[in-house]
């Protein structure tokens, strides 16, 4: 993991390490979740476990941020655990984003069935919102990064955790590095990792890692870790 090699860290920036939630049943049967709550599969709980593992062997961590949603919380939890008891935060901020119509619908079913709110879906347009209550991309980005940006500004010289969503992290992301290359796949308990500095000023020092995964077979479909999220 990218500049994880030191125990202290400056008290300018904030480290925050940002992990995806395991896989949830509604993952592997490409189920659009957004707001709905679903819990993690076995699978997902051996993700977790994997990459709490992980992080217990990295630089102290100070504490543990989720969404509220089960999915991240009960990721989180494992995380925590695995690192020696640490307090989760919870921040209903940091849950997905709400895709109105299309929660609980299977994706290759959205056209069919919610066609209106599958097109604002796929639109372009950053301030389109989802029929049923579901959020612009522009409503998420100032969401997400809001509830970043608190959790950076508490914690300068420290290193958190940050259990949140693919559609979250996707724009976590963009906010981190505006100019840079194209975001790929946001795989179940990958790891990205963020400076948060003071002036609103974020730096991306890795993202998608997912090594902790290597010896497992627990990368089964990552659904929602893309343009698709939810």
């Amino acid at each position: 993991m990218a500049d994880a090699d030191s125990s202290c860290l400056s008290s300018d920036y904030a480290e925050i390490i940002v992990v995806r939630h395991g896989e949830t049943a509604w993952n592997a049967d490409r189920r659009i979740q957004g707001h709905l709550d679903v819990e993690l599969n076995d699978a997902g709980r051996q993700q977790a476990a994997a990459v709490g593992n992980r992080l217990s062997k990295d630089p102290k961590i100070s504490l543990v941020y989720s969404s509220d949603l089960s999915r991240a919380y009960e990721t989180a939890q494992i995380i925590a655990s695995k690192c020696g008891g640490l307090t989760v935060v919870t921040d209903p901020d940091l849950r997905e984003r709400h895709l109105g119509d299309l929660q609980g619908l299977v994706y290759h079913e959205l056209a069919k069935l919610k066609p209106q709110a599958h097109q604002a879906f796929l639109s372009r347009e950053t301030c389109q919102e989802i029929p049923g209550g579901g959020e612009s991309l522009d409503q998420l980005h100032r969401r997400c990064t809001s509830s970043l940006q608190r959790i950076g500004n508490k914690h300068k010289g420290e290193r958190v955790v940050v259990a949140t969503h693919g559609g979250v992290i996707r724009t976590l992301l963009k906010k981190g590095c505006p100019n840079g290359k194209s975001i790929g796949k946001v795989a179940n308990t990958s790891i990205h990792i963020f400076h948060l500095y003071d002036d609103n000023k974020w730096a991306v020092k890795s993202s998608g890692d997912v090594s902790h995964l290597n010896q497992t077979d627990f990368l089964q479909s990552n659904f929602g870790g893309d343009e698709k999220s939810g």
